[in-house]
C-alpha cells in the first residue's frame, strides 16, 4: 500500500469528537462542555500532524481523553514557582522582592477571605475611601500631608505628571532620563502623560541655571528623578532636591521627585549602602 494511503487509513482511525465526548465522563464535567470541546478539537489538530510526520500515536478515545486532561491541568497550573535565591541579591526583582513576614500574610489572607469594609465607612455607613486604610500610616512613616497608593512607581510618574503637568512643559536633567526594569523609560512616561520634556543641562554635568533657563509660562512643573543603580562618576554635577524645592518654590511651580523605590528605612544605620528615603525627599 503507497504510504499516503496508510497515512490517510491511519487518519480514518481517528474518533470523532462526539465518540470522545461520550466516553469522556468526569473530566468532561470537571472542565466543561464548550473548554473540552475545544481542548479535545487541539488534539485531533496535533495527531493529525503527528500522523502526516510519519509517527503512529495512540488514537484509542481513552488516550486522547487522558490527553486532553492533561493538557488542561497544565494549563491551569499556576505559572509561579517556589525557586531558591542565590543569586547574592538579597532583595531581588525578579525573584519577588521582599518576602511577607507571616504576619503580614495573615493579614492578607483575613482581607481576601472574608467581606471587610475596604471602601465602607462604618461610624457614617456612608461609602469610604480605600486609602483611608494606608494613608495615615504612610503619612506616619514618611511625614507627608497626604498619600495615595497605586501598582508601581511607573504609574505614579504617569498619574502625577498627567495631573500636574499634561499639556505643560517639564524640565528634566539629561543625566536622570534613566530607563528602569520593565523597558520603562522616563521620556516614554512623560509622553504618555500628555506632557512635554525639557531636555536640561548635559549628561553628566547639570546646574541650577539649566533649570532657571528653562522655565517660561508653559512650564508647568520641576522634576527630579532619582538614578537608581546608574550612576555617572567623575566630572559630574546635579542640582539636590533642596535647590530645586526652593527654586520650584519661588516661581510658584510644584516640585516632584521620582524616588523610584519609596525606601523607608536608613539602610546606613544597617550597614548598607545608602539610598535615598521618602521621608528625606519630602524633608527637602
Amino acid at each position: 500500500m503507497p504510504e499516503q494511503e496508510k497515512t490517510d487509513d491511519f487518519r480514518r482511525q481517528l474518533p470523532s469528537v462526539d465518540v470522545i465526548l461520550r466516553g469522556a465522563g468526569a473530566p468532561l464535567s470537571r472542565w466543561g462542555h464548550a473548554r473540552f470541546c475545544t481542548a479535545i478539537r487541539n488534539e485531533l489538530s496535533h495527531l493529525r500532524a503527528a500522523i502526516a510526520a510519519g509517527e503512529k500515536p495512540a488514537t484509542l478515545p481513552e488516550d486522547i481523553v487522558a490527553s486532553v486532561e492533561a493538557s488542561l491541568t497544565a494549563a491551569d497550573a499556576s505559572t509561579l514557582r517556589q525557586v531558591i535565591n542565590l543569586t547574592g541579591t538579597v532583595i531581588h526583582t525578579n525573584l519577588g522582592r521582599a518576602v511577607l513576614p507571616k504576619l503580614a500574610v495573615d493579614a492578607v489572607v483575613r482581607a481576601a477571605t472574608r467581606p471587610s469594609n475596604l471602601e465602607y465607612n462604618l461610624e457614617t455607613g456612608a461609602r469610604g475611601d480605600r486609602d483611608s486604610h494606608v494613608e495615615p500610616l504612610i503619612c506616619e512613616l514618611t511625614g507627608a500631608e497626604a498619600a495615595t497608593v497605586v501598582n508601581n512607581n511607573a504609574a505614579a510618574v504617569l498619574l502625577v505628571l498627567n495631573t500636574l503637568a499634561v499639556d505643560g512643559e517639564v524640565p528634566v536633567s539629561r543625566g536622570e532620563l534613566v530607563e528602569i526594569g520593565g523597558s520603562f523609560r522616563i521620556p516614554d512616561v512623560m509622553e504618555r502623560s500628555g506632557c512635554a520634556l525639557i531636555e536640561v543641562g548635559a549628561t553628566n554635568r547639570t546646574h541650577l541655571r539649566d533649570y532657571e533657563r528653562a522655565i517660561n509660562p508653559r512650564t508647568a512643573m520641576l522634576m527630579k528623578v532619582h538614578t537608581s543603580n546608574f550612576r555617572v562618576v567623575g566630572f559630574t554635577n546635579s542640582v539636590g532636591e533642596r535647590e530645586l524645592a526652593e527654586l520650584a518654590r519661588s516661581r510658584g511651580l510644584p516640585f516632584v521627585i521620582d524616588l523610584g523605590s519609596g525606601n523607608l528605612v536608613n539602610f546606613g544605620q544597617l550597614g548598607l549602602p545608602d539610598e535615598p528615603t521618602a521621608a528625606a525627599s519630602l524633608a527637602n
